[in-house]
């Protein structure tokens, strides 16, 4: 009975953990998608004024990282909040769905950043000097705004695992560089500005924004498909659920199977156990209990199945 009450006790805070962090990632978005519209207006006037190639890139890309971070936060909203009978394992999904669209804004990004860039540098044209300044000002601020969000996003993201914040880390990421590398050909514009090579410091730093943008959005992808195809946990929480095993190691017979996979921000681990046919289906049951409460403890937000079985499956520890 004690040992039922402590399990009830234990879910319930992870419960409440659980919550807390789903109300952290989506306070968090929120923030970021306010402060960036309000950064939003400040870059585009200082796009028109200076006709920087770079700054009208960087527009563009914002603006599509603006509906990136959009889709994002309804994502995680939608996570939070979206508990259906009909899908029996959350919706975790969609949290990879949503960092693969980030990726692919990104992506999109990239592409124009490129084009722009490769446009720019066959027809070179001198900046406005005061636009050039206002975009100094704008990068500075938001190349600050950004480095802080990327390090907010990054705590609640090594808090547990979490496709959507690991986009957001990445997105804010790229645009702190993006902003700085903005700031320095703004900088370098206004210190070079009789120099016959300084028409081709802006569209250069756009080519650099465009590879920086291309490797950060293919990153997203790649890490995004592993979990929507099941891969299975990492090695470093497998080695978990190994010791946790081999301290149960006298309670069963022999271990036929062990298969795990993430959905969103939750880890699913099935354990297949040969136990004693001697035992009662209740000190089974006991055994099963402790050992489901000894691994998800060291294993955030996961949820594990202890399945007695004599039929090996296939096994991924």
């Amino acid at each position: 009975m004690t040992l039922r009450l402590g399990i009830l006790v234990d879910m319930e805070s992870t419960a409440e953990g659980v919550s807390q962090n789903a109300h952290d990632k989506e306070r968090s978005l929120k923030i970021s998608l306010i402060i960036n519209l309000l950064l939003f207006l400040p870059d585009v006037a200082a796009a028109v004024i200076a006709h920087s190639v770079t700054l009208y890139a960087d527009l563009l890309k914002t603006f599509n990282e603006l509906i990136a971070t959009l889709l994002a936060w309804v994502t995680i909203r939608s996570v939070s909040r979206g508990k259906s009978p009909d899908f029996n394992y959350g919706l975790g999904k969609l949290e990879n769905l949503a960092s693969i669209a980030v990726a692919l804004f990104m992506f999109v990004s990239t592409y124009i950043v490129l084009h722009t860039a490769l446009d720019r540098l066959s027809a070179p044209v001198a900046l406005h000097p005061k636009g050039v300044w206002l975009a100094i000002v704008t990068m500075l601020v938001g190349m600050v705004v950004n480095i802080g969000l990327f390090w907010k996003n990054h705590s609640i993201a090594q808090r547990e695992h979490s496709p959507v914040m690991r986009s957001q880390v990445e997105l804010f990421r790229a645009k702190a560089v993006a902003d700085g590398l903005v700031l320095l050909s703004m900088i370098a514009t206004l210190a070079l500005k009789n120099h016959p090579l300084v028409l081709y410091l802006d569209p250069v730093a756009c080519l650099m924004i465009a590879v920086f943008l291309l490797f950060s959005s293919l990153g997203l992808i790649w890490h995004s498909m592993y979990d929507l195809l099941d891969q299975t946990l990492d090695e470093s929480l497998q080695l978990v659920i190994v010791r946790e095993l081999v301290a149960f190691y006298h309670d069963y017979v022999a271990l036929n199977g062990v298969r795990s996979r993430r959905s969103g921000s939750r880890a699913f681990i099935e354990i297949y156990l040969d136990f004693d046919s001697e035992k009662t289906m209740g000190e089974v049951q006991r055994t099963i209990d402790r050992m489901q409460q000894a691994i998800e403890s060291r294993i955030k937000n996961s949820q594990v199945l202890i399945i007695p079985s004599t039929r090996r499956v296939s096994n991924t520890v």
